[in-house]
């Protein structure tokens, strides 16, 4: 059976980030993609311009509408904007049996706030300890635990642990964020704590690699029930996907990843 993953994150018009990216992402690791808005975003490859918050009420509504009709596998958080959103996520949710991947969407890439601050409280106390695993880059798990952002593997570990104090049943520590020509991950699960390698890729065209590796997740988790063969399968398709981005010719500032740069390589080769 196909998995169904259910995406609750804000819109992005121009396709790289937000409910957009994790359509593809989750249809691109083989898993049947859904939605529920939080926000609509007026942006492009240079920035955010606008913010249309979707009523609380309604972000409920739509998720209630697909559990009550739909087996939901997995859910994965993006942006919940406000905490009124954030409590109605944490509400509808807490009356589910459902692996919860957290995304803590918080700043968009051209430095545009995605998360009002009454909103970090919120997810801090409802939402992280309801999630299997939490998903932050440097900066967001900086501003989650009030800190300096981890400018070493060993702070990285150290915060990583630190969120997982709070609830999370594990948290993926994102290093894209670190200086140096790699780019590691570290996946802490209690007292254990996992380093996924990977190289830098020398590319602008990253905007909405966030919301591509926790979709990714989300729709791995379910098809393995493993979450470091999990990490390691999603690391690797938005590796890919940034290393095929410049493939595209999306805007004039910081691009798309290539989320299907796999099928289009496989098609390729079957017509040829």
């Amino acid at each position: 059976m196909i998995p169904n993953v259910l995406s609750i994150a804000g819109s992005d018009p121009s396709g790289g980030a937000g409910i957009q990216a994790d359509l593809k992402a989750i249809s691109a690791n083989g898993a049947f993609a859904m939605a529920a808005v939080t926000a609509l975003t007026a942006q492009n490859t240079q920035g955010v311009s606008g913010i249309h918050l979707v009523p609380p009420a309604f972000v409920q509504s739509q998720i209630d509408s697909v559990f009550d009709d739909i087996q939901v596998d997995a859910v994965k958080i993006g942006m919940i904007a406000d905490a009124e959103i954030a409590q109605a996520v944490a509400r509808t949710l807490a009356r589910r049996d459902v692996p919860i991947i957290l995304d803590p969407v918080m700043i968009a890439k051209g430095g545009a706030a995605l998360l009002q601050p009454d909103a970090v409280a919120v997810l801090r106390d409802a939402l992280l300890p309801t999630a299997h695993v939490l998903t932050p880059n440097l900066p967001e798990a900086a501003h989650l635990l009030e800190a300096d952002v981890a400018a070493t593997r060993d702070e990285m570990a150290s915060q990583g642990q630190a969120l997982c104090a709070l609830g999370p049943r594990a948290v993926l520590m994102k290093g894209g964020h670190l200086s140096g020509p790699d780019s590691p991950d570290c996946l802490v699960t209690d007292d254990v704590v996992t380093w996924f390698e990977g190289p830098r890729m020398p590319t602008q065209n990253t905007h909405g690699t966030g919301c591509t590796l926790s979709s990714a997740l989300a729709a791995q988790l379910v098809k393995t029930n493993d979450i470091q063969a999990a990490v390691a399968a999603a690391k690797s398709y938005v590796a890919s996907a940034i290393a095929h981005a410049d493939q595209l010719n999306v805007g004039s500032g910081h691009g798309p990843t290539h989320h299907f740069a796999s099928l289009y390589a496989s098609h390729k080769e079957t017509s040829s």
